[in-house]
């Protein structure tokens, strides 16, 4: 009979040490659209990021460069379209968007200038 080990079975990924030249290759913009701008009655702001960046590593890129809190991180992956081009086929890029759920009383402000 074996007992049950207290371990989990995967380590939890640590906050990613990042530098900043290193934070903004990871964040390549904010998303501004009608839908996005809508989330941030709701706390929540959107933003392109690389196609390889983790959870960790974007909430530690957020509050490294804008100096606030983040609650919550959620990725998608928006397929690039195929679309026609001088009657020929094409592919556009895919692009990874990261909706960022920020604590409460922390906002930020694209207007003013970065931290």
């Amino acid at each position: 009979m074996s007992t049950a080990s207290t371990k989990s079975a995967a380590p939890r990924a640590r906050a990613a040490k990042l530098s900043r030249p290193a934070m903004y290759d990871l964040i390549r913009g904010p998303v501004i659209t009608e839908k996005a701008t809508m989330l941030n009655e709701l706390s929540q702001v959107v933003f392109s990021v690389s196609l390889d960046a983790t959870k960790p590593e974007i909430k530690a890129a957020i509050e490294g460069l804008f100096g606030v809190k983040v609650l919550a991180v959620n990725t998608l992956v928006q397929k690039g379209k195929t679309k026609r081009f001088r009657g020929r086929p094409g592919q556009r890029s895919d692009v990874k968007k990261a909706v960022v759920q920020l604590q409460p009383g922390h906002v930020i402000d694209f207007t003013a200038q970065v931290a």
